[in-house]
């Protein structure tokens, strides 16, 4: 995306000989304003439609275009590859600018980020210097089509950028091998017409384009989230730049089918976000429309016709926005996603939007002067290979060396916060009739910021023995380790919001003697069948009410209300009563709890931004949860339906806070801590068996 284009000419050679000849390197500008108009597409679809335009499709296509076109070159005038010198002189080239981009990132994070997100940050940071942050968002399962974009990692758009330079290391070995292949092929077979290097070229990429495509249909159909940044799914639109450059030579079409092909394949390019539902199609057969009118552009070429589209892609203005088309599309993500979270938007207006691409081209160009140029005149580390890879590490070392230091200071200050004295963080106990202390001012907020993304509730590991459900559906039953003598069986039904009290739940049982059994699935609250639910949470639970009516357990343990973030802001489980009906009526007990508050906002972020004090920080409770709880229209409808509440050790003196007794009561926007629930343990146990009457059994 970085330097101008110099490539053979599209028309070079004798048309009537089967080798096309290698032409004079030549300036092709419509090819550095197609550059252009692909990384304008992705900002302004970014910025103003929150969609996928094609424009990433194109620029791994033209990479591998202008990759093929200089190592065949090198093949058929018969010249040294020198690997390894072109891989140091590359990420010579592409690094400097990377490692600016990231130190301004980190240097905005550490200025503007919740501190519950610096790891992540930092974490994609390396990812995105190592060239793996496409996998580090795979394994995440990141949603890059979600249009709020204020909560996004500043980082997320380097996955492309990763994706190239893994192939950058890959397609260059593929030409290795066919430069060892093609004269042993001439030992092998002396006096026959061997395969020249094109021909082979062309088998090796060809089959890769088409192992690539059949992979990245499969996988997107099954598993697009994951597909999305998967290099496997992505090598076919490499391959299909290499095909095109291999191919170019031949393709000789006439001036007016070249004005068309210019025209038709630049429209097809500029509609494919617009026509397409790209979203949770990509990057499977779908992705074949933006390269395709991409690779038609291509072969238009220069049309030596004033009508021709060529004209457009070769004025000034494109060429200087495609000599900077890397360093835009370095800049443009993180100017977005800063701006958005600076004024807490969740888009631009098109003003707001202008000044984002405005400010993203100014720090383009800058970069491209002050950074790129210099560094590809720079002659000293080509001299030597040595001399590049000082220069490789000594970028590297720039970016690694502060952000070692901050994670130790992260590091740091996580042990220190969670070596405090218990007496200074109680959390939920600070909220009990019976507490006479009150948590000490100096005390720092439990858990520590880098900690936050593990205050998920868990629960000992896979279902096992009798407890492994037949039902596929259910494949994710979890249990805790069986106690010695099992005094209770206990399935836990619903989704996170009843994971979440694994974290009482789960040693209360283990002190009892308790197996518990759990049927989670995200967003699907437990109840009978209803059109409030999508059809898949309704599967989920029939499979799920059909592994406690054979199994029979003691009890089940259920969420039995529903918050929302606007009015009304409880209100009873759709279906519940219905749902838990023939439990009871088989002599199972069920446990239905009150649900807890959700919020607009990130709570533990709210704390970090503004002080545990804000009013921001605590919400107040009319605003949170029902005046009257909806679980007191349950009472004396369904026997042995056993109601708890425990919202007031969750909100108090009519505000919810997003911190109780130095504790974190949230996670993010409405999921409590595993270390909050952790906390009220002892009231829960003593609510749950004065509930059930557990204890007196």
């Amino acid at each position: 995306m970085s330097d101008n284009v110099k490539t053979t000419a599209p028309l070079g050679g004798n048309p009537t000989t089967a080798r096309p000849t290698t032409a004079e390197r030549t300036f092709r500008p419509e090819v550095q304003g197609l550059r252009a108009l692909a990384v304008l597409m992705v900002a302004a679809y970014h910025i103003w439609l929150g969609r996928v335009s094609g424009g990433v499709d194109v620029f791994l296509l033209i990479s591998a275009f202008l990759l093929t076109l200089s190592f065949t070159r090198k093949l058929e005038n018969h010249k040294p590859l020198r690997l390894l010198q072109h891989w140091l002189h590359v990420f010579k080239r592409l690094l400097p600018a990377v490692v600016v981009v990231l130190l301004a990132v980190l240097t905005a994070t550490w200025a503007f980020v919740p501190q519950s997100r610096w790891p992540d940050v930092l974490a994609e940071a390396w990812a995105s210097l190592l060239y793996r942050q496409n996998w580090q968002l795979a394994d995440s399962a990141v949603d890059y089509y979600a249009q709020d974009h204020s909560g996004a990692s500043p980082l997320q758009h380097f996955w492309s950028l990763s994706v190239q330079g893994q192939v950058f290391i890959l397609w260059p070995l593929i030409f290795g091998v066919v430069a060892l292949l093609q004269p042993q092929l001439a030992k092998l077979f002396p006096g026959r017409k061997v395969m020249e290097h094109r021909q082979l070229l062309f088998m090796a990429f060809g089959l890769v384009f088409v192992a690539s495509l059949v992979y990245s249909i499969d996988q997107t159909a099954n598993n697009q989230a994951y597909a999305y940044f998967d290099t496997r799914t992505r090598l076919w639109e490499f391959a299909l730049g290499s095909l095109l450059a291999l191919a170019l030579p031949y393709l000789k079409p006439g001036r007016r089918l070249r004005v068309f092909l210019g025209w038709a394949g630049l429209a097809a390019m500029l509609s494919c976000g617009l026509i397409l539902t790209v979203d949770r199609s990509f990057p499977g057969f779908v992705a074949l429309w933006p390269t395709l009118a991409a690779a038609a552009v291509i072969v238009a070429g220069q049309s030596n016709s004033r009508f021709g589209a060529d004209r457009v892609l070769s004025s000034k203005p494109l060429v200087v926005v495609g000599n900077n088309s890397y360093a835009l599309y370095l800049w443009h993500w993180p100017v977005l996603v800063f701006f958005l979270l600076v004024t807490e938007t969740t888009s631009p207006n098109l003003l707001q939007g202008l000044g984002i691409m405005a400010v993203s081209m100014m720090l383009a160009v800058a970069t491209t002067r002050y950074v790129e140029v210099p560094m590809r005149r720079w002659q000293w580390p080509d001299a030597r290979s040595w001399r590049a890879a000082v220069v490789v590490v000594s970028c590297g070392a720039l970016l690694a060396l502060p952000m070692t230091a901050w994670q130790g200071a992260i590091a740091a200050e996580s042990v220190a916060i969670a070596d405090q004295p218990k007496e200074l963080t109680p959390g939920a106990a600070a909220l009990s009739p019976g507490f006479a202390g009150q948590p000490t001012p100096e005390a720092m907020i439990i858990p520590a910021p880098a900690a936050m993304n593990d205050e998920w509730a868990d629960i000992d590991g896979l279902c096992t023995g009798a407890n492994v459900p037949s039902d596929p559906l259910l494949q994710g039953c979890l249990q805790n380790n069986e106690p010695a003598v099992v005094t209770k069986r206990i399935v836990v039904l619903g989704d996170s919001h009843a994971q979440q009290y694994m974290a009482a739940l789960g040693p209360i049982a283990k002190e009892h003697g308790w197996e518990v059994v759990t049927l989670l699935k995200g967003n699907c609250r437990f109840g009978a069948d209803s059109p409030e639910r999508t059809s898949e949470c309704n599967d989920f639970n029939k499979a799920s009410a059909a592994y406690v009516m054979e199994h029979k357990p003691d009890a089940v343990f259920t969420v039995a209300s529903l918050t929302h973030v606007t009015a009304p802001f409880e209100t009873e489980v759709p279906g519940y009563l219905e749902g838990i009906k023939p439990f009871t009526d088989a002599g199972i007990d069920v446990v239905g709890v009150r649900d807890n508050p959700r919020f607009s906002i990130n709570m533990p972020e709210c704390v970090q931004k503004k002080g545990p004090d804000s009013p921001d920080c605590n919400p107040p409770l009319e605003d949170s949860l029902a005046a009257s709880s909806p679980l007191d229209d349950y009472v004396g409808k369904v026997d042995r339906l056993y109601l708890m509440d425990m919202s007031d050790f969750i909100c108090e003196k009519g505000t919810c806070p997003a911190v109780v007794g130095n504790v974190y009561v949230y996670k993010d926007d409405n999921h409590l801590t595993k270390t909050y629930v952790q906390s009220m343990i002892p009231m829960f146990e003593e609510r749950l068996l004065a509930a059930t009457g557990w204890s007196e059994r």
